[in-house]
């Protein structure tokens, strides 16, 4: 039997249910597949479920506003992904009268849009011969293989790409590509794989030769760096004080708590005495209620976070809004604030 006839059958009895997989709308197959980028489908399900029943087609989400679609990102991380949908979504409205594209050249220009979403729209939405290559299409391939050139360098994109493309079934290749991505989530995985059920074990380089644990092999690029951020949630009776944060980093136009961010690990007297929190409070009226401290790991840094609830009986006068405890419910904000603010909700 060959690699992809035994995947599909494999995929026949193995496949999870899911709402985008019964349907070739080129838009839900799209929301579906960023959703899904960096995230588990257990989590993202919900997310996908919501955004659809917010922005059920491609010019509701090209008329939605920026504050609403991070809204209903907020948890997910990456929000980039959100402001390139709704890029994408303007591009389509705009360059092809609010049709989808229908061809892998076309689809890939879209903001946001690589090489891997746009076959995976391609061959799921219009049949197209394109073949997907994502973190577990790389891990089946290097393992059945034995392949050790490490998947993010140049060499092993070309390779794999390549690989990839001559394993794809041309007949079918939606099924396929659903298929090698599923067997790739839910029976090679990349710790503790039950090889012994696999249909694929007779013919496995890495099993035979005892190299599923160290398959596939990734070259260590990127430099871990720690921030330390200070924010404040600073109160005035049922009045707070947040910010927009501007069109720079992870977190732009998502809303932030007042925040002094420090070179190292400095403690709650030397960032009093800092001219950035005299600013932020207007001199010494204040009562510290409470400190919490977390820590929030990203891609290339590690994020040392402390919360300060801070009370005063004005605010002083500067650039902040002023908003309530409804509103801080309604806005989008980093990850690391908005589970603190579910906390102090509860209070």
């Amino acid at each position: 039997m060959t690699f992809s006839k035994a995947i599909i059958n494999w995929y026949s009895t193995n496949a999870r249910k899911l709402p985008w997989r019964e349907s070739t709308d080129p838009y839900l197959i799209w929301v579906s597949e960023i959703i899904m980028q960096q995230t588990r489908i257990e989590q993202g399900l919900a997310y996908y479920l919501r955004f659809i029943e917010a922005f059920p087609n491609l010019p509701s989400l090209s008329k939605a506003k920026e504050d609403e679609v991070l809204k209903l990102w907020e948890g997910l991380g990456y929000y980039s992904r959100a402001r390139n949908m709704m890029f994408a979504a303007k591009q389509v409205e705009e360059i092809y009268n609010g049709v989808f594209p229908n061809q892998y050249h076309d689809i890939v220009k879209l903001k946001g849009i690589g090489p891997y979403t746009a076959a995976a729209i391609s061959s799921f939405a219009f049949g197209l011969p394109y073949a997907v290559v994502d973190g577990n299409v790389l891990r089946v391939l290097s393992r059945y293989y034995g392949i050790h050139i490490p998947i993010n360098s140049h060499q092993g994109k070309k390779l794999f790409s390549k690989l990839a493309q001559e394993n794809l079934n041309h007949k079918d290749p939606a099924t396929y590509n659903q298929a090698i991505m599923e067997f790739g989530s839910l029976q090679c995985k990349p710790a503790n794989p039950n090889c012994a059920i696999c249909p694929l074990s007779t013919s496995c380089i890495a099993l035979s030769s005892n190299s599923i644990s160290i398959l596939p092999k990734k070259e260590k690029k990127l430099k871990v760096l720690n921030k330390y951020l200070h924010f404040f949630i600073i109160q005035k009776n049922d009045q707070f004080l947040i910010e927009k944060r501007d069109n720079k980093g992870i977190w732009k136009s998502l809303y932030q708590l007042p925040l002094i961010e420090t070179k190292q690990d400095e403690g709650l007297e030397t960032v009093f005495k800092t001219t950035e929190f005299i600013d932020i409070i207007g001199g010494e009226n204040f009562q510290l209620r409470s400190i919490q401290e977390t820590n929030h790991k990203l891609t290339h840094r590690n994020l040392f976070i402390r919360f300060y609830q801070l009370e005063v009986s004005e605010f002083a006068k500067h650039s902040y809004l002023q908003v309530n405890m409804s509103d801080l419910q309604s806005l989008a904000f980093p990850r690391p604030i908005e589970k603190y603010l579910e906390a102090f909700k509860q209070q």
